[in-house]
């Protein structure tokens, strides 16, 4: 072994130059001091005081002493990991666990490692294997949980973090991560006491009172949810989640001014992205090909490339985008796969999962693939990767139907919309320059698998009008104007069938509102999502439905619109002063029916009251409406995939125009 120099580091880990220690000291005079058991001790003493170029020199002359040492090639793999050097930790993670088999830590470690390359399965295994040899390890145990959560696998998930909380009863996150699942499969009282089991271990834990803001924005307890938010960010002003949560609930509720809000969005960047990325992004010089004689390379950038109300829009714009026009990148930020990620994955040239990778290694990555045209289809709704945008990873950078305002980034250029949706009044509500298409700014996967419409007039002259959105939809403004509908129509009642109602809690808090705006128990169904197995299923309850109601004051609805009229149903529509309340005026209007689109609550009640008048119209609508929205622009994929193509390619020019470039 080379013998250190007087002023070098000694290797025994007390910090001190080996003249002022080992030279000193007759105990390390045979190797420079201790032997390779105090070694390893000394090194992992520096490892976990975070100075890894420390340990990493001491476990190198480990390895020089002893080739092949567990331990060792152990923590270099672990240092290796947390060094971005993904491989090179597997692989000696790999070694040491070929050297001693039977080390549960190291097959907890190798498990780290495979989940942050989202090699879910394999994370999966080796946390299992750490397991079978030590029952009793908790972190094991949470890190299996973590996985599971990822993959989507509830049950065992929960039972994983139960298992990490009776042996560690004090570990916060696992409670956290534990009220995630909860708050995912819909048993929302459960995951609040989670959360609030995790802030009182540890008061300083900023994800419990995020989350729980979550909770409380889904049930409708906006205030509880603000307050909630805005703890989380008081404890880390820089929370990034906890922060886009707030605006997500400002725009998604209409709680502030347009102005208001995109004052808010704007600061996003500044509390969230570190100085070091703003300043990367600002001077950030891009080249590209000129566009002649080449595809166009588009990415898009999602955590919904999975059953969800996105990926249900996005699975055939896919399809029909023109190869020969466009290379197609996805950069999925999500963990969860499912038949519908098959799908998309296969309906694209290029799938990259990006979970758990760096806002600065995707934005490397990104440039080494060459985006020319990069589209978020999150903005500041779950699994976001504002961030790596923020960075300014492509030369044009556009928001797309993820979300239903502002991003408030200085570097994302367009916000795609409509005529209808993002009228010329609605530009100052946006930092982005607001692109109109020239058509709808969707398309709607109507599959003629959906059960024809067997809808019959209810024999005792009772008219159900209602609606299937979420939970959070259903504010105070909608409740109060439905409450209005069924005053101006005595024979009417309410249907609500939706995820949340599953919960007694959601289900007491809408009766008690409608009581207080005088309509009784007895005119209220309130259904779970759950009472439907089936997609199949679900389409054939809006046989229930004679008048789909669209909530107001917020966020309306857009799957469920489009769902409604498939299946026949008439769906009536306030047009409001922003894009969240225009989506379902936008799709009435594309398939010929903008007399259902209101203008003020009084006409909204007047127009229900007329299509429940209007028997024969209602009848005839359950036979006629798929085959009108079959030929309309809503249900046009090709037609959005050619408008969004010539889109690109003309803000892709204006890019290179303004460099100079031709194309």
């Amino acid at each position: 072994m080379t013998k250190p120099g007087r002023n070098d580091p000694c290797l025994c880990g007390s910090g001190k130059k080996f003249k002022q220690c080992c030279m000193r000291l007759e105990e390390h005079k045979a190797v420079c001091g201790p032997s390779v058991a105090n070694l390893l001790q000394a090194a992992i003493a520096h490892h976990r005081s975070g100075r890894l170029h420390q340990a990493e020199a001491i476990y190198q002359q480990i390895l020089q002493q002893e080739p092949g040492h567990p331990d060792a090639l152990h923590w270099l793999g672990v240092i290796a990991g947390q060094s971005g050097k993904k491989e090179v930790a597997v692989e000696l993670i790999g070694s040491a666990i070929t050297g001693k088999p039977v080390e549960p830590l190291f097959h907890n470690s190798l498990g780290i490692v495979l989940r942050e390359q989202g090699k879910l399965d394999a994370a999966i295994a080796s946390y299992r294997k750490a397991l079978a040899l030590k029952p009793d390890f908790a972190l094991a145990h949470y890190n299996l949980g973590n996985a599971l959560k990822e993959k989507g696998d509830w049950n065992e998930a929960i039972t994983s973090y139960r298992k990490t909380i009776a042996l560690e009863p004090g570990h916060a996150m696992a409670q956290n991560n534990l009220g995630l699942v909860f708050q995912d499969v819909g048993r929302l009282n459960e995951a609040i006491a989670c959360y609030r089991r995790a802030a009182a271990i540890s008061p300083d834990l900023a994800e419990a009172y995020c989350n729980l803001g979550m909770v409380f924005k889904d049930q409708g307890m906006l205030n509880a949810a603000l307050t909630s938010f805005n703890q989380a960010l008081s404890i880390k002003p820089d929370y990034a989640d906890a922060y886009s949560n707030l605006l997500f609930t400002f725009a998604y509720n209409a709680l502030l001014a347009p102005s208001e809000y995109l004052a808010r969005a704007r600061g996003w960047e500044l509390a969230c992205v570190p100085e070091p990325l703003r300043r990367v992004a600002r001077s950030r010089t891009l080249r590209r090909l000129t566009f002649a004689g080449r595809r166009l390379r588009v990415g898009y950038v999602s955590g919904d490339f999975r059953q969800h109300a996105v990926s249900y829009f996005v699975e055939q714009l896919f399809a029909q985008h023109n190869r020969e026009r466009l290379e197609i990148f996805a950069y999925s930020n999500s963990g969860m796969r499912d038949g519908v990620t098959e799908r998309i994955q296969a309906l694209v040239d290029h799938w990259t999962p990006v979970v758990n990778v760096s806002d600065m290694e995707l934005l490397q990555r990104i440039e080494a693939d060459g985006i020319d045209v990069l589209v978020d289809l999150s903005g500041h709704s779950g699994l976001n990767r504002m961030g790596v945008f923020a960075g300014r990873a492509a030369p044009v950078q556009v928001h797309y139907l993820g979300y239903c305002a502002s991003t408030g980034l200085s570097a994302m250029d367009y916000w795609i919309g409509d005529e209808i949706l993002t009228p010329p009044e609605t530009d100052s509500h946006f930092s982005e320059q607001v692109w109109r298409l020239p058509r709808i700014w969707l398309s709607y996967d109507a599959q003629a698998a959906a059960p024809l419409s067997a809808w019959q007039p209810v024999q005792d002259g009772t008219i159900w009008v209602g609606s299937f959105n979420n939970l959070g939809k259903l504010t105070s403004a909608t409740l109060a104007l439905w409450a209005k509908v069924l005053h101006a129509l005595p024979e009417g009642k309410l249907l609500l069938k939706t995820k949340g109602l599953a919960d007694p809690g959601n289900c007491q808090r809408i009766l008690g509102e409608m009581a207080r705006h005088g309509v009784a128990a007895d005119r209220i169904e309130l259904q779970s999502g759950n009472i439907t197995p089936g997609w199949k299923e679900h389409m054939a309850y809006y046989d229930r439905l004679d008048i789909a109601l669209d909530p107001v004051g917020a966020m309306g609805g857009g799957t469920t619109t489009c769902d409604a009229l498939w299946m026949g149903v008439p769906v009536v529509a306030l047009e409001g002063d922003r894009m969240a309340s225009r989506v379902t005026a936008s799709m009435l209007n594309a398939i010929g029916h903008p007399e259902w689109v209101a203008q003020t609550g009084e006409e909204y009640v007047d127009k229900t009251i007329a299509l429940a008048r209007n028997v024969a119209l209602r009848k005839a609508l359950r036979t006629n409406q798929r085959e009108r929205m079959s030929a309309s622009p809503l249900c046009d994929a090709q037609g959005l995939a050619t408008r969004l193509e010539d889109a690109y390619i003309e803000m892709f020019r204006r890019w290179q125009a303004a460099q100079g470039q031709r194309s």
